[in-house]
């Protein structure tokens, strides 16, 4: 599991020109999923997106997390975080789930996730085309692999 975390002041994602979630300060989260994925995983990496310390505590340090600033998160599906780009200029991304697969993981993430900062997320809609806006604050971005745990 791969995550791109940007910090956001602002973030909304649009499919066929409707608008399935918004936010404004907190986090955006783009997710890459992979059929090794576990549950164990899935804990892991909502742990560590809803206590990663990137907001500004009041000496203007980051030092406290999305809970701490009762922020937001929108959370949005993206198998090309998995891309292969080892031989030639075509991405590769045999490493991403197939849909069957990565649809229920998707949806354990958004539970946990909602579990973990203690109300409902925003979202995207998975395997959609989606329209995504942003405005990073800092700019904050921050990636993270489940398998290096890191």
């Amino acid at each position: 599991m791969r995550v791109v975390i940007q910090r956001v002041t602002e973030a909304s994602v649009e499919v066929n020109g409707r608008l399935t979630g918004s936010i404004q300060k907190g986090l955006l989260v783009f997710l890459g999923i992979e059929d090794a994925d576990t549950d164990e995983d899935i804990v892991w990496m909502s742990g560590k997106i809803v206590n990663l310390r990137i907001f500004n505590d009041e000496n203007n340090v980051m030092n406290i997390s999305i809970k701490d600033i009762d922020g937001n998160i929108l959370l949005v599906s993206q198998f090309t975080l998995h891309a292969s780009t080892r031989k030639g200029n075509r991405p590769s991304y045999i490493r991403a789930s197939k849909p069957e697969v990565a649809t229920r993981v998707y949806e354990k993430m958004i539970a946990q996730l909602e579990k973990d900062i203690g109300k409902k997320i925003q979202k995207g809609i998975f395997g959609a085309d989606m329209k995504v806006r942003l405005l990073n604050d800092g700019p904050v971005t921050i990636f993270i692999d489940s398998r290096n745990k890191e």
